[in-house]
């Protein structure tokens, strides 16, 4: 979509605008590094205009105000601050609502999804697809546990999941305005981005590139909100697991009968009957776990009904800043503060 604007009575073509999402949390090692190679990559763009939009979710370090150092000197620069930690997924979903470009970029601010591979992914929204996704070819740095889990995942969620997510795949990637739009339209809390962009459909694409190593700080996703996250993009995709539990419910009520029957032919047909706890203490043992199993997966639908009809905002900002006053007209937050 061209953007037009009217000069002295005529209508002029103004050019592309990409926005770039940049979620931060606890980030001021790296910040400024991120900055220099954002900046050589801005430099190398002369026929695009950009914005980049920096989500701070919520930091305990120096983030927002350096970010706030070089917003004031740049005038391409946009911070959104969370009043709290609402998480990578919301700060990514603030940063598109708040995006104006007729593109829109993701990337981490850690530059394990370099800058310079945006060049390529413009190319191929250039050539009409509204998705072009990294691959990641690569991952250096990274255990051979977290290496073998997160492969283990994406496969298992494609085997879940009605709509094929791409394997080996991030949040790293180019959308255009007509999927940025759709992704704006769609209210749940519970937010696995990547499947989301996939739900949507339109014209995608990968391409592969070499993810690097955080250039410092530590991850921000151990262990336990990688499982969350694994738990999120399962249930948010798939009903399968709802499936599953009738599956065992079925399997145990099958193997309840053959235990009673057993019994009963024992009872009435031979003289051998052991009295004793062995084997009630197993069937006990084994139901049960099969019952709480069932419940913690109802559970978990519940809980995002739960969390769907409470219908709170998505996420709650402290302040814009960079942005122009009527900006960001589609924030989610019922706190709007332009500085």
């Amino acid at each position: 979509m061209k953007r037009e604007a009217a000069v002295d009575g005529e209508v002029t073509r103004k050019p592309r605008l990409l926005s770039m999402v940049i979620p931060c949390y606890n980030e001021e090692e790296v910040i400024h590094e991120t900055m220099r190679r954002l900046g050589d990559f801005c430099a190398q763009l002369t026929d695009l205009d950009i914005e980049l939009i920096f989500v701070d979710d919520g930091s305990r370090d120096r983030t927002r105000s350096i970010l706030k150092e070089y917003a004031n000197r740049d005038a391409r620069i946009r911070v959104i601050g969370f009043a709290r930690n609402f998480g990578h997924q919301i700060a990514v979903t603030a940063g598109i609502d708040a995006a104006h470009g007729d593109a829109i970029v993701l990337i981490d601010a850690d530059l394990q999804d370099p800058p310079e591979v945006v060049h390529q992914m413009i190319e191929k929204w250039r050539e009409g697809y509204d998705v072009v996704y990294g691959t990641r070819t690569e991952r250096p740095g990274e255990s051979r546990f977290k290496l073998s889990t997160a492969r283990a995942f994406y496969r298992l969620l494609n085997r879940l999941s009605n709509v094929p997510i791409p394997l080996d795949t991030g949040d790293f990637r180019l959308m255009s305005r007509n999927v940025a739009d759709a992704l704006r339209s769609m209210p749940e809390r519970d937010r696995f981005v990547r499947g989301m962009v996939s739900w949507v459909g339109f014209r995608q694409i990968a391409l592969p590139y070499k993810r690097a190593e955080r250039f410092a700080g530590t991850s921000k996703y151990p262990l336990r909100k990688m499982i969350r996250f694994a738990t999120d993009g399962i249930l948010s995709f798939s009903t399968k697991p709802l499936q599953l539990a009738v599956g065992l419910g079925m399997a145990a009520a099958s193997l309840a009968l053959a235990g009673i029957v057993y019994a009963l032919f024992l009872r009435i047909f031979t003289s051998i009957w052991v009295e004793g706890w062995t084997a009630l203490m197993i069937a006990v043992l084994f139901l049960g776990g099969v019952q709480l199993i069932c419940v913690g997966i109802l559970g978990e639908y519940i809980g995002r009904i739960y969390n769907e009809v409470k219908n709170r905002p998505l996420y709650v900002v402290d302040e814009y800043l960079g942005f122009e006053v009527d900006m960001p007209h589609m924030s989610r937050s019922p706190v709007v503060q332009c500085k």
